[in-house]
């Protein structure tokens, strides 16, 4: 059997990081369903203290889901999960963006003016790639 999956990724600002992504990837952050929230406290299955406020809408706190445009058949979901703990070293797992036709040093440029840190290029025969870090230090490539 074949399972499917999302990739969770650890962040000290869920919601503010699933904003980056999703405007690096063009993906859509996964919008908030308020009424449900506060369903969910009126019926003591939550607390305030689980939910905050991100660009003045009602959120969970523990974390923030994006998707592909086209939806899940797509690609898998990525949620922002709220961890305390800061990030100490490289990460083993990375995110390859390709852009396809479009020039991947316009992306490069790009994510570097939204606050991605340069690490390095790389090379392999003829493959290219850009090597930086989100706002968080979590790396990625960019490529073809």
């Amino acid at each position: 059997m074949a399972y499917t999956f999302q990739l969770t990724v650890d962040s000290a600002t869920p919601h503010a990081l699933a904003d980056w992504w999703a405007e690096a990837l063009g993906w859509e952050v996964e919008p908030s369903d308020e009424e449900f929230i506060r369903k969910m406290i009126a019926d003591g299955r939550a607390t305030d203290e689980d939910t905050t406020t991100h660009r003045g809408v009602l959120v969970w706190k523990a974390g923030q889901g994006i998707r592909h445009p086209e939806g899940l058949e797509r690609a898998p979901r990525i949620l922002f999960q709220f961890i305390e703990e800061p990030k100490t070293v490289k990460n083993r797992l990375h995110l390859d963006v390709r852009t396809g036709e479009e020039d991947p040093r316009a992306l490069v440029e790009r994510l570097l003016a939204k606050g991605a840190k340069h690490l390095h290029e790389g090379n392999q025969g003829p493959f290219t790639w850009t090597t930086l870090t989100d706002p968080e230090g979590n790396e990625l490539c960019v490529s073809h």
